[in-house]
């Protein structure tokens, strides 16, 4: 069976196409500026087009959002192309994790429905590198120990940028040395090596609070600058909350 998830973040729309429980083709649309269900219309079918999607081929759309304003403008284009309503998966959505909050995000909850699925039997913590930076930790048995959200390194380097008259914009990457002689040099390990020690510092309070040493996952837009630099981290996934939206619409 042929899905599409959707999950509509601050800053990307991320779609993946599931074969059963894989995931063969992902690609990223901008969320910015919104867009009308014409314009979403088209420009998914441009990239169905380039990415060989036959929209009679798909039985299911699951999507999972954080911009509702854009929720109810995505369902609209799904049911144009594929003469299908969406599946919209949230908190609310029975899985096998205990949200607990009524506040939580759907990313936030489909990252840890991914994590409980795919890595059992041990508590995680789920990194997500995106708008915002979020530590969140599951236990063995799917009970949502906590949640920290932090500003995202994007965000926070845009917000440097714009408020600084001489600072320009930088290629986030890490740095020859920690370090620099140069601007460009010392905003890059600022941005790399202070939030690695964020992230570091999360990992390990975390562990001390649940008193264990818990498998990390990482996931988000810039997750593989920082994998690289860290033996705390011990998976990257890039596709990690689509699977979880996968796993919470799956069965509906």
């Amino acid at each position: 069976m042929n899905s599409i998830v959707i999950n509509v973040g601050n800053s990307n729309v991320r779609f993946g196409l599931f074969d059963d429980d894989n995931c063969d083709i992902s690609w990223v649309i901008n969320t910015k500026p919104y867009k009308t269900a014409d314009e979403l219309y088209v420009q998914m079918l441009m990239l169905y087009q380039t990415y060989k999607v036959e929209p009679q081929q798909i039985s299911k759309v699951i999507i999972g959002s954080v911009v509702p304003q854009l929720t109810k403008v995505m369902s609209s284009a799904i049911k144009k192309i594929h003469g299908i309503l969406p599946v919209i998966v949230d908190r609310n959505t029975q899985s096998g994790v205990q949200a607990k909050s009524k506040q939580m995000g759907t990313d936030i909850y489909a990252n840890l429905v991914a994590a409980h699925n795919l890595y059992p039997d041990r508590k995680k913590i789920i990194l997500d590198f995106g708008t915002a930076l979020t530590a969140s930790c599951v236990a063995e048995t799917g009970e949502t120990l906590g949640v920290i959200i932090a500003p995202g390194i994007v965000t926070s380097l845009n917000s440097l940028i714009s408020q600084t008259a001489q600072l320009p914009e930088i290629e986030l990457k890490k740095p020859k040395s920690v370090l620099g002689l140069d601007t460009v040099t010392c905003m890059q390990s600022g941005m790399v090596y202070g939030f690695l020690g964020m992230v570091e510092g999360f990992i390990d309070r975390i562990n001390d609070e649940v008193q264990d040493d818990c498998f990390v996952v990482a996931t988000g837009g810039v997750s593989h600058i920082y994998k690289p630099l860290t033996e705390k981290i011990h998976v990257m996934d890039r596709l990690h909350t689509l699977k979880g939206l996968y796993f919470l619409g799956k069965g509906l």
